[in-house]
């Protein structure tokens, strides 16, 4: 039944707020002290982890 559990679970949509938190905190932290600009780098990655993730960014 265990088993079962895991596959409900794993059948909820994904929320993108919740997506990938290491890149999304690395941005988040970057463009209050620089411009964006300067944080491209890290905007780019946190879209390509949502994107890996499937969500259409």
């Amino acid at each position: 039944m265990g088993a079962s559990a895991s596959k409900v679970a794993d059948a909820k949509p994904k929320k993108i707020c919740c997506a990938c938190p290491i890149t999304k905190n690395a941005r988040d932290a970057c463009i209050p002290e620089h411009d964006e600009e300067k944080c491209k780098y890290l905007i780019e990655a946190h879209k390509q982890c949502l994107r890996d993730e499937g969500f259409d960014v």
